[in-house]
């Protein structure tokens, strides 16, 4: 027999729109990936390491460059003092979370989980063992507030597994959101799960501040980034956990028993890569900027309600604000189906009390197809 957590679950919504996006030749503005292929002398970095050296299995914990270039990285960007032997490479964040779980969950254990989610949380907490508890979140502000976290913690909670900033909603928490996250978890001695991928997506100025770094939240905090979403290069899959060395140790033990290692010519581009200039980063940053402005704007002149978006490759639509009076997931059918413009539905990031009236496009594409597929949605808005 299946097992029962995968047995009873659907297609990801992801794989759902991106079905009906190749199906009916759609503008894609639903999976989150750019138009773009990452930058050439990262790319040529892992070329060359693919053909002059060893393409053999790597060590388990990660290239040692790689695991060093982290921890410097991190030190340069956000004053974190974790050394190499803080780090742990994985096959992608994805991976980082699942050997997380897998090795900080005992049965029955309760997990926290902020709504709206990433759509893989809820199934990997219960594979690991694990009881799912929701802590809700509200448009458009998305505050992240003490009364939401503490309705749903009780004395069985072990681990709060915190996205920030928050995909789907496109937010980024700030220091006193932050902080008062802090203090509850060592109030009621929680590990916090930190799914850091955008850390270096946000705009307007903003600066990413990681949980790890408030006061004490060193020894309780596993900090999971991704160089697929630093780098533009989704397909990439190389991921990497930072944590103290009680925390680090059991979870290099699950990884070793899921994907072991990752390519090698990937770390070392990767290394290669995370030593940029600060000047580099900004560039990204500004380069998606000015493409959610451009969304946005033709977005808001066709009628659209336009949340605000802190970071990630994403913006929200409202369709009551906007006069459309249909559900998110009957809206994105039809848009795909007559309009031929791929989106997300905010719903299926719900596992209770679903907001489903929140519409999230990818903005992280060229000029001529984000012109296009605006053209498209405020055709859909008006019937």
């Amino acid at each position: 027999m299946a097992n029962p957590i995968y047995a009873a679950m659907g297609t990801s919504i992801f794989e759902e729109m991106s079905h009906a996006a190749r199906t009916t030749g759609a503008i894609n503005l639903g999976q989150g990936f750019p138009d773009e292929d990452g930058p050439l002398d990262i790319r040529q970095a892992a070329a060359d390491a693919l053909l002059t050296r060893s393409n053999q299995y790597p060590p388990m914990l990660g290239l040692p460059e790689l695991r060093q270039a982290v921890a410097a990285h991190y030190r340069r960007f956000h004053g974190l003092e974790a050394g190499p032997e803080h780090v742990l490479v994985t096959s992608g964040a994805t991976e980082a979370i699942a050997a997380s779980l897998l090795a900080l969950i005992s049965p029955g254990d309760e997990v926290l989980l902020i709504q709206p989610m990433y759509d893989a949380y809820r199934p990997l907490v219960e594979r690991a063992g694990g009881v799912a508890r929701f802590a809700r979140l509200d448009p458009p502000g998305w505050r992240l507030t003490r009364a939401a976290i503490e309705s749903a913690i009780t004395p069985a909670t072990r681990i709060v597994l915190l996205n920030n900033p928050l995909n789907p909603a496109a937010r980024a928490f700030d220091r006193e959101e932050l902080e008062t996250l802090a203090r509850i978890c060592i109030e009621h001695d929680l590990i916090a799960i930190c799914d850091e991928v955008w850390e270096h997506v946000l705009f307007d100025g903003r600066a990413h501040i990681p949980l790890i770094a408030l006061p004490g939240m060193a020894d309780r905090t596993v900090k999971i980034g991704s160089a697929g979403k630093i780098f533009s290069m989704t397909g990439w899959k190389v991921g990497f956990v930072v944590a103290a060395p009680d925390l680090h140790a059991v979870i290099a033990r699950a990884h070793q028993f899921l994907t072991f290692t990752t390519p090698p010519a990937l770390q070392a581009a990767v290394a290669f890569g995370l030593a940029k200039d600060a000047a580099h980063f900004a560039a990204m940053r500004g380069r998606y900027q000015v493409s959610r402005d451009r969304l946005a704007g033709a977005l808001a002149a066709g009628g659209y309600a336009v949340l605000p978006a802190d970071g990630t490759y994403f913006l929200n639509v409202d369709l009551r604000a906007s006069g459309i009076d249909e559900p998110d997931r009957m809206f994105c059918k039809r848009l795909v189906d007559e309009h031929k413009v791929a989106s997300i539905p905010l719903s299926p990031f719900y596992a209770e009390q679903p907001v489903d009236h929140l519409v999230r496009l990818c903005f992280a594409k060229s000029d001529e197809t984000l012109d296009e597929a605006a053209r498209r949605l405020v055709a859909g808005l008006k019937g």
